[in-house]
């Protein structure tokens, strides 16, 4: 009897949650392409953001991304998109981490090309949703200018859904953005002598 007054409060307790989601859903009813951004000191930003392309392509949709920073990595995710064919719109137009380069000149340069890339993807109304690897790291050291980013993000056409990553988002992004996550760094393998891994980092 004890276990059957518990399971009948239990049912009653969630059949009271259940009501209030269900409306809480039922109120939301603005459907518009996202700004979302990707942000943080901790490991996982890019991943992310490939996972909701995952998800995009699953759906049909086309993609695109658009990498600022990384450089010509062989990297899993290059390999795994390429099944996808055309659906995919895959640009590494960085030259590597600025510490590599050692040229704020050509790092520039090459930001701004990527910009250019990115603002004829957006352009493109094929492209669903568009990532924007690493346009964070751009924009911190002013390779990029903000005002100008953060316009073109914020009246890009209205079906559009974007993913800014990188750490230290400036403010104005994280204001015209509709949803901001930041990753958390709580342990990593790399302070224990871990070497970046094929099929975990690359």
């Amino acid at each position: 009897m004890f276990d059957d007054q518990r399971q009948a409060r239990h049912r009653e307790k969630m059949e009271k949650r259940k009501a209030v989601q269900d409306a809480e859903v039922a109120a939301k009813t603005v459907e518009k392409g996202l700004l979302l951004v990707h942000t943080g000191p901790g490991k996982g930003k890019s991943t992310a953001a490939l996972g909701l392309m995952l998800r995009a392509l699953g759906r049909g949709w086309r993609v695109g991304m658009v990498q600022f920073i990384k450089g010509g990595w062989d990297t899993g995710e290059r390999h795994a998109v390429a099944a996808f064919g055309d659906r995919v719109a895959w640009h590494t137009l960085g030259e590597g981490f600025t510490w590599e380069t050692q040229d704020k000149a050509r790092d520039i340069a090459a930001c701004r090309h990527a910009w250019a890339v990115a603002e004829g993807l957006m352009a493109d109304p094929t492209i669903r949703l568009l990532v924007l690897d690493e346009l964070n790291i751009a924009l911190r050291y002013d390779y990029l200018d903000l005002d100008a980013v953060v316009a073109a993000l914020t009246r890009r056409r209205p079906d559009l859904h974007v993913v800014v990553t990188g750490r230290n988002a400036k403010p104005a992004l994280i204001e015209a953005a509709d949803l901001v996550t930041e990753m958390g760094s709580v342990k990593h393998h790399f302070s224990a002598g871990v070497k970046a891994q094929e099929g975990i980092e690359f």
